[in-house]
């Protein structure tokens, strides 16, 4: 299965733009579209929404969103994984790490698990 991603509402929506522009063929949703969660859903919905329909989620929330894995597995539940951006790095550096892992990844990959990007520091 293929990697999808799903942009917290939090993410500039540039990064989709760039995405969908550098990597056509990749499937990328932000919060609020009209096939993903709206704005404002709380974030364990969103970790329930990526686990039924199988997306990465990337945010920018470094804060919470660990304790929020933690409570999801603990209920015995998975996600295809979380992607952490930096958002002071430079975003191309950010966008070409994204489509990289797309095309490089094995298929769950990144599951149960949360990584920060850049992978490369």
């Amino acid at each position: 299965m293929t990697i999808q991603y799903l942009l917290d509402e939090h993410i500039a929506p540039l990064y989709r733009t760039q995405l969908v522009r550098q990597a056509p063929d990749l499937v990328v949703r932000m919060i609020g579209d009209p096939d993903a969660p709206p704005r404002g859903t709380l974030d364990p919905e969103i970790l329930i929404w990526c686990e039924t329909h199988n997306f990465i989620l990337v945010t920018n929330n470094r804060k919470s969103m660990p304790k929020h894995l933690a409570d999801h597995l603990a209920e015995g539940r998975h996600i295809p994984g979380i992607f952490i951006i930096d958002p002071s790095k430079n975003i191309g550096e950010i966008l070409t790490e994204l489509i990289l892992i797309a095309g490089a990844s094995f298929f769950n990959e990144y599951q149960d698990r949360f990584e920060y990007l850049p992978l490369s520091k």
